[in-house]
C-alpha cells in the first residue's frame, strides 16, 4: 500500500513539474508599439503562465520572412517560443499543446485578426482555424474555433 502511495505521489510531482516548465516557456513577441490587440494577446499569454518578452519594432514583416511565415498566414505580430514560430492570435492552450506534442512543424498561425480570438475579444465571434505550417509550405488545421 505504501509503495502505491509513493508511486502515485512521485507521478503527481513529475506531472506538476512538467506542467510548470511548459507553462513558464519564454515567448518573444515582435509587434508594433501602437497595436493594442497585440498587447492584449501578450496579456492572454501571461495570464496563461508564459514568460513573455516584447520587442516593439517599426515593421514586423522582416521577422515573419526570417522565420518562414507564409504571407497568406500573416497577422499583426510574430512570436518565437522554444524553436517554434507563433503568428497572430493563437490561443495559449494551442501553444501549450504544441510544446507538449512537439510536432515537426515550423509553427502555428491564426491568419488575419478574427474577432473572438485572444486579444480580439468582442461580442461578435468569427469562426477561425489555427494552422500548423512547415518550411516546405505544408499547412494543416491544428485547431478550430
Amino acid at each position: 500500500m505504501k509503495q502505491r502511495a509513493w508511486a502515485t505521489f512521485f507521478l503527481l510531482v513529475l506531472s506538476v513539474g512538467t506542467l510548470s516548465v511548459a507553462s513558464a516557456a519564454e515567448v518573444i513577441v515582435y509587434k508594433s508599439p501602437t497595436c493594442g490587440c497585440c498587447s492584449q494577446w501578450v496579456d492572454h499569454l501571461r495570464a496563461n503562465g508564459f514568460d513573455v518578452k516584447t520587442r516593439e519594432v517599426p515593421d514586423v514583416t522582416p521577422y515573419k520572412t526570417r522565420h518562414g511565415v507564409p504571407s497568406e498566414l500573416a497577422s499583426c505580430h510574430t512570436a518565437l517560443v522554444e524553436g517554434y514560430v507563433i503568428e497572430g492570435h493563437v490561443p495559449a492552450r494551442d501553444i501549450k499543446r504544441l510544446l507538449s506534442e512537439r510536432p515537426k512543424v515550423t509553427g502555428l498561425a491564426v491568419p488575419g485578426m478574427p474577432l473572438g480570438s485572444p486579444g480580439m475579444e468582442s461580442d461578435t465571434k468569427q469562426a477561425y482555424n489555427v494552422i500548423a505550417f512547415d518550411k516546405a509550405g505544408n499547412k494543416a488545421v491544428y485547431a478550430r474555433y
